[in-house]
């Protein structure tokens, strides 16, 4: 009979090696891969590669919600309002600013990132009350590259798990795979778990931590990774739009069927 320490050690060696099997065999890692003349793998090759334009600063309309470039006139006072009813600040733990403790702090935050094009901010309008709850961008634009993100999310208590939150994302996806985009970018600090769990709920696909990426507020940051490729998007589009379906609500708006059980089939990866 082993001793416990061994038994420990022989166990986690088991567990050791079936996560290298399962990690090897990971399709993120096992991706086509064609070879050159001394026989070494190289990527495949992307013919006909043309780099997709940039988003545009244009509203994007859903069922739920409508996405509009974001301006500190006609958003920042009914944002400000959504946001503190969040009451303990928690919404901007992970952020690299906030909480604003006034209206107009708050609006000149907006008015200072409102017109870039990297991010490129939106208000996320909810349709059943015409107000501007939540806020999201595109950034890190690569078109070079095909890789687009998305990021500076700040979901207000009147979004926070409302169909409007998850439609919202969908129509950010669905324009980066559209212009042409091969890769959808979504990080966050490896410590938060809601956002982290917010990805895969999605469709994101876990990637890895990037150790001591960036300093924020004065705190290290582990970031975690997670992505959404283009030969993922048709199957994950048809989940999103099952999922968005009227006849998925019934009467009082509560859903029949969770996303997670539509993407969670599609991820690549778990994390």
């Amino acid at each position: 009979m082993q001793a416990p320490f061994f038994a420990s050690i022989a166990q986690r060696d088991s567990q050791l090696r079936y996560e290298f099997r399962i990690f090897r065999k990971s399709p993120l890692m096992v991706t086509p891969q064609d070879a050159n003349e001394p026989g070494q793998p190289i990527g495949v090759a992307v013919p006909g590669w043309i780099p997709p334009q940039p988003p545009a600063r244009a509203a994007m309309e859903g069922r739920f919600c409508r996405l509009e470039p974001l301006d500190a006139k006609a958003h920042a006072e009914s944002l400000h309002a959504a946001n503190i009813l969040n009451a303990d600040g928690s919404m901007w733990t992970y952020m690299a600013y906030g909480p604003f403790a006034t209206l107009e702090i708050y609006r000149k935050w907006v008015d200072g990132v409102a017109g870039g094009n990297d991010p490129m901010f939106f208000a996320i309008v909810e349709r059943a009350t015409g107000k501007p709850v939540g806020v999201a961008s595109y950034l890190r634009v690569d078109p070079a590259n095909g890789c687009i993100e998305v990021g500076h999310l700040a979901y207000s208590p009147l979004l926070q798990r409302k169909p409007a939150a998850s439609e919202a994302m969908y129509l950010m996806m669905e324009q980066a795979f559209r212009l042409g985009y091969r890769r959808y970018e979504w990080k966050c600090n490896a410590l938060n778990a809601p956002s982290r769990a917010a990805a895969q709920r999605l469709g994101f696909s876990y990637e890895g931590i990037f150790r001591q990426a960036t300093v924020v507020k004065g705190r290290n940051r582990d970031t975690a990774w997670y992505s959404i490729i283009d030969a993922e998007w048709p199957a994950l589009r048809g989940a999103f739009e099952n999922w968005l379906a009227p006849a998925n609500f019934d009467a009082s708006g509560k859903q029949r069927m969770r996303l997670s059980s539509l993407t969670g089939p599609l991820l690549q990866q778990r994390g």
